[in-house]
């Protein structure tokens, strides 16, 4: 009989004409934008999958939120939704998992600030003029061909011309990152941020090098700065919570990495192996048991999965105890 996976695949990719075969790798699913204005134009969501191998393949959404990666096999790889060119959600598809993959998104387009709720900048289309508008049109084709230097190069001109374009140094940011360039993605991150100081996405990723960099002071606060502009940024708390591990502040790290697994309780569901380690260096096994135990509950094809199982079994409260 079809399995349920592939019948949920069939619906999902047949949406968007794209009809999965039996026993075919695939990665599928639904990006829900909720709380977007229907009256305005849909904004554009890019759905890219990473292979193991680092291949990219790419998907854009119409409303109806459904992609299909047909033939593709999403082990080991990952998934990245970008609204209108700036990353919003970043997940991890297991190593060891099936070869195929329902992955599902649900994105807030609005922001609450006091008692009203106003569109995030990520999917504001930024106001550029004629010439600019047409740069960063070629800009985002350039990279999608993979013709990186010449999105750097029109993406550094759009800079020059407007340094306020926020979105635009987000984009040189990302690419420089990409290609490991990490100097120029933090300058580029950090004009990003100057030139809209409550860009969120831009702060984690400023974070995000700062922590392979290991300057820990530095991104702490600017990933603190990001929680306090975005309270609902899963992201920002995981990677605050993985600061605080690294400079041993434990009491800190335990909140953030509660309050991202809080906010997205499967995405972020490495926060519990997180959680679990430092429960086990502070002598709290049967706590840190049961993290492992939520995160196989959430993660159940891990590729170390029996040792956490172990772990469990040896740890866990007696009246838990499998």
């Amino acid at each position: 009989m079809p399995s349920l996976a592939h019948g949920q695949a069939a619906v999902i990719c047949g949406e968007t004409g794209a009809s999965p075969w039996m026993n075919a790798s695939y990665v599928f699913g639904r990006v829900k934008v909720i709380d977007d204005d229907r009256s305005k134009k849909f904004p554009r969501v890019t759905i890219t999958l990473y292979d193991r191998q680092r291949s990219e393949h790419r998907y854009t959404i119409d409303r109806s939120g459904s992609y299909c990666f047909r033939g593709v096999d999403g082990s080991g790889g990952s998934i990245i939704i970008e609204i209108e060119g700036t990353e919003v959600a970043r997940r991890s598809l297991s190593s060891a998992g099936p070869r195929q993959f329902q992955e599902d998104f649900e994105i807030s387009t609005l922001q609450q600030q006091g008692n009203v709720r106003t569109p995030t900048l990520v999917v504001n289309a930024y106001p550029r003029n004629e010439k600019t508008a047409e740069l960063f049109k070629n800009a985002v084709a350039s990279e999608k061909d993979k013709k990186y230097g010449a999105a750097i190069r029109l993406l550094n001109e759009i800079v020059s011309i407007d340094p306020g374009d926020f979105i635009a140094w987000s984009k040189l940011g990302a690419i420089h990152f990409d290609q490991n360039d990490m100097a120029r993605a933090e300058t580029a991150f950090t004009g990003a941020i100057k030139a809209k100081p409550d860009f969120a996405p831009s702060m984690i990723n400023l974070g995000r090098i700062y922590l392979i960099q290991d300057k820990m002071a530095p991104a702490i606060e600017v990933l603190l700065t990001a929680t306090r502009s975005n309270p609902t940024n899963a992201r920002a708390f995981q990677l605050l919570g993985e600061a605080y591990v690294l400079t041993r502040n434990g009491a800190k790290a335990f909140d953030s990495l509660k309050e991202a697994i809080r906010l997205d309780p499967i995405g972020m569901a490495e926060c519990h192996l997180f959680l679990a380690r430092l429960y086990d260096a502070g002598g709290a096994k049967i706590l840190a048991a049961e993290e492992y135990k939520l995160f196989l509950e959430k993660i159940p094809d891990h590729v170390e999965r029996k040792k956490f199982e172990k772990f469990i079994k040896d740890n866990a409260a007696p009246a838990d105890r499998p």
